[in-house]
């Protein structure tokens, strides 16, 4: 195991408690950052309608990463159940938190290049900022080697993670397709751009319903992957 790899980003994650200026930047009442949740969250709810994971009742998912366990516990709104839920993440304040938050799920701790879970267990993996925050390529490509297992043949990854590198931010790293491609080889990449670059969102205040959509038409200004990576019908882990 990672055990450098893990201790940096407990050490990263507790550095972003204690700074007053990045809990500033994540106010959940900015604007901008109100606008990005409400994109995203309809994009979670047309991926999974495209490609027709809806609803999402039967489906046995595991949300890597799974911080406080928002996002996660959003998926009862297309019918996911509760039980069939499960949420992982590294850090335990975080899992506590989801734990006192959501009581009806099931959450968990522990490192993501071991998890104990049979081959083939989950029908839907969701990875929100997982990959970006390992800078480790050794630890990212176990993770994603546990992925890949754990996945049911013809499952699917629902993605969503930063595609460039952050130049005011050294702890994370940028995940565009080529990293992508690497850590999932042979599954099919269905992913789009979402999102605007964060500190201009965040600046618009009362203008941000109509500078958002406007500059967000701006590719290059659209930071995220969204979307889903569906491994081969054929388990090629095996």
């Amino acid at each position: 195991m990672s055990y450098d790899e893990i201790r940096r980003i407990k050490e990263v994650y507790s550095g972003y408690d204690s700074s007053a200026s990045v809990q500033a930047r994540r106010n959940a009442a900015n604007p901008g950052n109100l606008r990005a949740e409400a994109e995203r969250a309809v994009g979670i709810g047309k991926v999974l309608g495209e490609h027709q994971l809806l609803p999402l009742t039967d489906r046995i998912v595991l949300d890597l990463g799974c911080g406080r366990g928002n996002v996660l516990a959003s998926l009862t709104r297309y019918g996911a159940r509760s039980q069939n839920l499960l949420g992982w993440d590294l850090l335990p304040d975080r899992v506590e938190a989801a734990r006192r938050a959501y009581p009806d799920i099931r959450f968990e701790c522990g490192n993501a290049e071991h998890l104990p879970f049979e081959d083939s267990h989950f029908d839907l993996i969701m990875t929100f900022t997982v990959f970006s925050s390992i800078l480790d390529g050794g630890m990212r490509r176990n993770v994603a080697q546990e992925v890949r297992r754990v996945l049911r043949p013809g499952g699917a990854v629902l993605w969503f993670d930063f595609r460039y590198n952050n130049p005011q931010n050294p702890h994370t790293r940028g995940m565009n397709m080529q990293n992508i491609r690497s850590l999932f080889p042979g599954f099919e990449s269905h992913l789009r751009t979402i999102g605007l670059l964060p500190p201009l969102a965040r600046r618009f205040g009362p203008l941000t319903p109509l500078l958002y959509p406007l500059f967000a038409t701006l590719r290059p200004l659209r930071t995220h992957y969204l979307g889903l990576l569906v491994k081969p019908k054929e388990n090629t882990d095996a």
